[in-house]
């Protein structure tokens, strides 16, 4: 027998009944007192110490049917895990049932159509190498080791959404598990609805256990850093200023403000060219205009390297976020983006805190605000207060400074909010503004396909007829 939590309490689950569910899995399950329990849930975040009960290990669609099914019966509280990137750590329940989809890493490349299939257990490392071998990519994370299923759930920035557009403009068609444990299609021709509540709405509606996606001819870039001491900021992020508004699709391009790996702060700009070669040189040039950088690393690379190339950044470890769109009326100026350098003094330790300015518009501009669950199209930039490599004894000074900068550039911010990018400590004033207008919507859809919130352990979107703070988790990472 073992203990467990479902929504009303502590209950008892007698060992034929674990039995039952074992029999039923092509995977395994998983107690606390089995080798492997504390790898797998163990996530990227390392704040987020939770330990579900039981932890299932899925292989296919069918345990993730009876994963759902057994735990609707029992009243589990249920966690689903993909790449297990996400910062909030929804993907670890306390007490529950933890479903983990990282075995599922189907690669199903079709040459011809220029589509793949993947499963929910991907990172997107893998999927570029998939992909990758055919000279083909679809628009993936800046991580390697980042989730497929959650970055494209919600949303999805990467180096390519410039000229492709968001990782969830590029989902064609997805397989669902929703709460009732029906396995359904969505596409735009089978339960359209539901397609476009999984472009950008989050883990709310059921689990997706294949995306199907769009893939484009990508096989190498102009891609690096330039770094320049700090001294240069006002130059630096006045160039990128322009450059972003201004670049043809082809180039992306950020800015961040970090420490040099003796601890000297610096600032540097980050790009990605994904265009002509020949034309390389006279898109860059505003660039060159900033003089010798201490550090130039762009050069012609293949993108499955770029995939790579910011994976030491971002080691596992403990990590806490503050984000926000910046306000297109107000986020464009000089002012707006020179504020930032006023209020970036990193604390210390914190070796891997940055502060990054992602330069959007583009293709991902021009796509419809209503076409998807994701709205915020017009941002002209997205701002990430980032303090990592923490431990839990120093996260409160780290987590401190980054809500001080945020808080500063609230007023050159929207107020909108990249999901995937959004703590566990905003609450459903959070989750409200990171869904913006298609919120009503979205909640309208969960009625109809979670009525009972089975899928609350997100951003979550509660039913119209259900209390919103029920889905709020436990994250030691908040600071109310």
């Amino acid at each position: 027998m073992i203990e467990a939590t479902s929504w009303r309490g502590t209950i008892a689950l007698p060992d034929g009944t674990l039995a039952d569910l074992r029999a039923q899995l092509g995977g395994s399950l998983l107690t606390p007192a089995d080798a492997g329990y504390d790898a797998a849930r163990t996530i990227w975040n390392r704040l987020i110490d939770r330990r579900p009960a039981l932890i299932a290990r899925c292989i296919s669609t069918t345990d993730v049917v009876a994963g759902v099914q057994f735990a609707r019966e029992h009243g589990l509280v249920l966690s689903v895990r993909g790449g297990g990137h996400n910062v909030a750590g929804s993907a670890v329940c306390e007490g529950g049932l933890m479903l983990d989809l990282s075995g599922m890493k189907t690669t199903d490349v079709d040459v011809s159509r220029r589509t793949l299939v993947a499963g929910p257990g991907l990172t997107w490392g893998e999927l570029d190498t998939a992909t990758q071998a055919h000279g083909l990519a679809t628009v993936g994370g800046i991580i390697s080791t980042t989730g497929v299923a959650g970055l494209t759930l919600g949303g999805g920035h990467g180096w390519l959404m410039r000229k492709y557009g968001l990782t969830c403009d590029n989902l064609v068609a997805a397989e669902v598990v929703t709460a009732d444990g029906r396995r359904l299609r969505a596409s735009r021709d089978e339960h359209p609805d539901l397609c476009w509540a999984l472009r950008g709405g989050g883990g709310n509606f059921g689990i997706v256990t294949a995306f199907e996606f769009r893939l484009h001819p990508v096989t190498t870039v102009i891609a690096g850093l330039l770094v320049f001491p700090t001294t240069r900021g006002r130059d630096v992020v006045e160039v990128f200023r322009a450059l972003s508004l201004e670049a043809p699709d082809e180039l992306t391009v950020h800015v961040l403000m970090t420490t040099w790996s003796d601890g000297t702060p610096v600032i540097a700009v980050a790009l990605c060219y994904c265009g002509p070669e020949a034309s390389a040189e006279s898109v860059l040039r505003p660039l060159r205009t900033l003089g010798a950088p201490m550090a130039d690393t762009v050069r012609r690379m293949s993108y499955g390297e770029l995939q790579t190339s910011l994976d030491s950044t971002n080691p596992a470890g403990g990590w806490y976020y503050k984000s926000g769109y910046f306000d297109p009326a107000r986020g464009q100026t000089r002012e707006a983006l020179a504020a930032t350098l006023d209020h970036v003094d990193f604390p210390d330790p914190s070796i891997l805190s940055r502060v990054v300015i992602e330069g959007l518009g583009g293709a991902m501009a021009r796509v419809p605000a209503e076409e998807t669950a994701f709205v915020h199209r017009r941002a002209p930039f997205d701002l990430i207060v980032i303090a990592g490599g923490l431990t839990r004894e120093q996260l409160p000074r780290n987590a401190a400074w980054a809500r001080g900068v945020w808080k500063a550039m609230t007023p050159f911010l929207s107020g909108g909010i990249y999901v995937n990018y959004l703590d566990g400590d905003q609450g459903h004033e959070g989750v409200e503004a990171a869904y913006g207008p298609a919120y009503a919507r979205l909640a309208a859809l969960k009625t109809q396909y979670d009525p009972d919130n089975v899928f609350r352990l997100n951003h979550n979107i509660a039913p119209s007829h259900l209390d919103s703070a029920r889905g709020r988790l436990d994250n030691p990472a908040r600071h109310d």
